[in-house]
């Protein structure tokens, strides 16, 4: 906006010195006009000529939570969604629990966040190698139909699976560390309790429950975030929090979620290794 303001500075000069003379009245209607237009303008002549001071500005993501928006995320078929998601097992696991725990469990995921996420695969605005070409063959519609399939899959154990859910907490000394962050989070450096967003205290539109989600997925996502490598959370807020949680902090979440331990905040769901 630099150059944007020396050029308005430059015409209101031209219109005092104009203005101080009756011959110069007739220059300073225009004078007045042209400056309310590169006013109004500014924001495109500052794109169109750019500006070295000004930062660069990136949307998170695409979707807004309005009411069409959030009809449409929730009006899918989940037979449908069954049939496209046949693909989706070979990572994500035929009952939606992943043998890899670098992939994301997505049973009983809420319709909201995986429709957002596939959404942002299908923009760019989440960038995956993997992903971003699967979601780019599913319409609005058909990731909504992917996910009422998912959300509505169980997330009790079943035999039949190979699902690496729950693993083993590698280290016991970082529960209470992690439990103080989910419960109440750290208000001195601005970071809410993880549980007011992604439950079971509260849910946010498009913040996925993490009570069985994997460890080294939740890990890897937290890093992203830190560094910026993810950058779909609307408002920043995934962003923010990672940046100021330790790598300590980080891992000991991740685990504590891994092992299962947020569904009932009382105890492991999963062995903890001495």
């Amino acid at each position: 906006m630099k150059r944007l303001r020396t050029a308005v500075s430059k015409w209101g000069s031209c219109v005092r010195s104009r203005a101080r003379s009756a011959r110069g009245l007739w220059f300073v209607a225009p004078c007045l006009m042209a400056i309310l237009i590169l006013w109004m303008n500014g924001p495109a002549w500052v794109q169109a000529h750019g500006d070295e001071n000004a930062p660069s500005v990136r949307v998170a993501s695409d979707i807004a939570w309005t009411h069409e928006t959030i009809k449409l995320a929730y009006g899918g078929d989940p037979f449908r969604g069954l049939l496209l998601a046949r693909r989706c097992g070979h990572c994500h696991g035929t009952e939606g629990f992943s043998a890899e725990p670098t992939v994301p469990n997505l049973a009983g995921v809420d319709r909201l966040s995986l429709w957002k996420q596939l959404q942002d695969f299908r923009s760019g605005k989440r960038r995956s190698p993997v992903m971003e070409p699967m979601a780019a063959l599913l319409s609005s519609q058909d990731s909504a139909d992917v996910a009422a399939y998912f959300s509505m899959l169980p997330t009790f154990a079943d035999p039949q699976d190979n699902r690496t859910f729950p693993q083993t907490m590698a280290d016991r000394t970082r529960v209470p560390m992690a439990r103080k962050l989910v419960t109440f989070g750290d208000g001195s450096r601005g970071i809410p309790p993880c549980q007011a967003c992604h439950g079971p205290v509260a849910f946010a539109k498009g913040a996925p429950s993490l009570s069985t989600q994997n460890a080294s997925y939740i890990l890897k996502q937290l890093e992203h975030f830190s560094d910026g490598t993810r950058s779909n959370d609307i408002n920043v807020v995934m962003r923010e929090i990672a940046r100021h949680l330790s790598p300590e902090e980080r891992a000991a979440l991740s685990q504590y979620y891994g092992a299962g331990l947020s569904a009932t905040n009382q105890g492991p769901a999963a062995p903890i290794s001495p």
